[in-house]
């Protein structure tokens, strides 16, 4: 297997930035697979917030790049499966140029099926959000579930990434979702800009970057060497997850695992969890302790007008193991925030839950899309409470409980923190 995909095991925020910085920056050492020519990204959009800092001190948040492109050379590649935003993109641009990275849009491709997130989808994402009140979802405030939702609700109407290159259909697609915008939310008091605004920009986007057709990546996966870069978590998956604190988007192998047989060609599955928990804004979150969220802070994940507050919670095994069954198993874990776990010692690991007045330590899954019945566990997750038990060595945890190997350690935020092997090749033939 050349090509891995990076899938997080939680609800987001795990690491998968740093993990495929990784992957990229030491690719081309050992076995003969060579260095990683693309990134590919298949799920989400710019909600996604990807970390990495390199060796040298530059700190970016990767959204919509690959999160490979500190290395010179490798590429993005936005599949069909991304909500692409060109504003955020061209926002996303200037601040790699600020940090020397010059030509990112240069080594950029985008399907031109590819669904684009327009500044319509934002306020509409916003006003939603906003008339939910107190019983909102924790969205992003980006537009990319209102993007999915109009795509699904209006597919001949939806503006595309190839819509780009022909001006009179983008014309007549953003109009039409303007009209959609103000019809369904009239008194919303979000501004958007007008049609010939958002066509000059999107324009510019078609320009500056390389929009291809459906035959240019099977034609990348068959001569070179991928690394799939997944978005938020899979405890946040549309039909897998904790619902309705949910995203609008497949968050587990699914997708990449598509793209790949649809070129006959397989993938090494990498789940990203943390050595203790983490969630953004509101939803169940079992294993939650308010006391370790003073002592933990994480320099690039703070409250969010949209989000909400970054929670900390102890490792949980219980949802760990349930998001292994979702995304239909791993070939290797990597397992990051090691640093932290070995200097704080009021971390603990959860195996089990008190819930419904009984001991639990598995979770019910089933794989059909049954939101009603996720919606039904939602309930009893949000009153069930952790067994507690003392950590001890967090990587012999979580491989007795997921049933995988930890290939890939991480104690610190650069790649250069970071030991293992992946396919289980010694250190020395396949450095990570």
């Amino acid at each position: 297997m050349r090509h891995t995909i990076v899938v997080d095991l939680g609800f987001g925020d795990a690491g998968k930035g740093t993990v495929v910085d990784r992957l990229c920056a030491r690719g081309a050492r050992g076995t003969g697979a060579g260095p990683v020519h693309t990134v590919v990204r298949f799920n989400g959009g710019a909600q996604a917030a990807h970390n990495v800092v390199t060796p040298d001190g530059r700190h970016h948040t990767f959204a919509q790049f690959g999160s490979g492109t500190f290395t010179p050379g490798v590429r993005t590649h936005l599949s069909r499966f991304v909500l692409v935003d060109p504003l955020a993109l061209a926002a996303e641009h200037e601040h790699l140029l600020a940090l020397g990275v010059r030509d990112a849009f240069a080594r950029l491709t985008v399907d031109e099926d590819a669904p684009l997130t327009t500044p319509y989808h934002r306020a509409a994402n916003r006003a939603r959000e906003t008339a939910r009140g107190t019983a909102r979802h924790g969205s992003c405030g980006m537009g990319v579930g209102e993007t999915a939702a109009y795509a699904l609700a209006h597919p001949a109407l939806a503006p595309r990434a190839g819509d780009c290159l022909a001006p009179a259909r983008l014309r007549k697609r953003l109009a039409a979702l303007r009209d959609w915008y103000h019809d369904t939310f009239p008194e919303a008091a979000w501004p958007v800009p007008d049609v010939d605004a958002c066509v000059a920009a999107f324009r510019w986007f078609a320009r500056s970057v390389r929009i291809v057709d459906a035959g240019y990546l099977p034609r990348v996966l068959r001569a070179e060497r991928a690394v799939f870069e997944g978005a938020q978590g899979v405890l946040l998956d549309e039909w897998h997850g904790f619902h309705p604190y949910t995203t609008w988007s497949t968050t587990t192998f699914a997708n990449a695992e598509t793209l790949l047989a649809e070129t006959g060609e397989t993938g090494f599955r990498l789940g990203v969890l943390r050595a203790y928990a983490t969630r953004h804004g509101p939803g169940p979150f079992v294993s939650e302790d308010p006391a370790l969220t003073a002592g933990l802070p994480d320099p690039h994940n703070g409250a969010g007008p949209w989000q909400g507050a970054f929670r900390v919670g102890h490792l949980d095994t219980v949802a760990l193991d349930y998001a292994v069954r979702a995304a239909g198993g791993v070939d290797g874990l990597a397992l990051t925030h090691l640093d932290v776990a070995e200097t704080r010692s009021d971390l603990r690991l959860c195996r089990a839950y008190t819930m419904d007045d009984h001991t639990v330590r598995t979770l019910p899954f089933d794989a059909a899309h049954d939101l009603e019945r996720q919606g039904a566990l939602t309930e009893r997750l949000l009153t069930a409470r952790p067994v507690l038990e003392p950590l001890g060595d967090p990587v012999a945890a979580v491989e007795d409980a997921l049933g995988a190997r930890v290939v890939l350690r991480s104690h610190g935020p650069t790649s250069d923190d970071k030991t293992g092997s992946l396919f289980g090749v010694h250190e020395s033939q396949y450095a990570l």
